[in-house]
């Protein structure tokens, strides 16, 4: 199972890296369905993730054919998922079996934030801070997340390997595209699936 790797940086000033520390970051990349078969390279999704003292960082750089967003200014939307959005999901060592925290965000510059547990899903309402842009020109959106360090693991140690996973979800419905790193092959879509996330290492 593939690695993610957080790559360690200084907090930049306004609390979101600068491009000098993104490209430092490894990148992993894809395009595939959740059940790892159909490809649309068109819809690509790559993702990168850094790390300071204070927060972990994620970045996703998503091609689109089109948009389905919310209308109305950006804010914390519940059922974000219902539109065209991007998701991270992680799980750290100091989190219980089958529990973990979903993050969303949208390139209308909506997001969500909850904690997942067996039956149940409870909002997090963590002060995240974000920053999207979408280019039209070259059918491209960006978004980056700031997650606070201390509320994903009060006792965080870079030594210690968690569990993740990303996805992308565009479109509307019956042709809604949904899309994984580590694919869940579930017979409907189905992101859900803690066992199969990949790992994510802190450098």
């Amino acid at each position: 199972m593939a690695d993610m790797i957080a790559a360690r940086h200084q907090r930049a000033s306004e609390g979101l890296p600068d491009e000098a520390d993104w490209e430092r970051a490894p990148e992993v990349r894809f395009s595939t369905d959740w059940r790892g078969e159909t490809s649309d390279p068109e819809r690509e999704t790559r993702v990168r993730m850094l790390w300071s003292d204070d927060d972990v960082h994620i970045r996703f750089h998503c091609r689109y054919r089109n948009l389905y967003l919310y209308e109305g200014p950006p804010c914390r939307r519940d059922e974000l998922w219902l539109r065209d959005v991007a998701e991270v999901f992680i799980q750290t060592g100091a989190d219980a079996p089958r529990c973990y925290r979903e993050f969303e965000v949208g390139p209308g510059g909506d997001w969500l934030d909850l904690a997942i547990a067996p039956g149940e899903k409870r909002h997090l309402e963590w002060d995240l801070r974000t920053r999207v842009q979408v280019r039209p020109d070259s059918g491209c959106w960006s978004a980056e997340m700031a997650l606070p360090l201390r509320l994903l693991d009060a006792a965080f140690d870079p030594a210690k390997v968690w569990k993740i996973n990303f996805f992308r979800i565009e479109g509307p419905e019956p042709d809604r595209f949904y899309s994984a790193w580590r694919p869940t092959f579930t017979p409907r879509p189905n992101f859900h699936v803690p066992e199969r996330f990949g790992t994510l290492v802190f450098q």
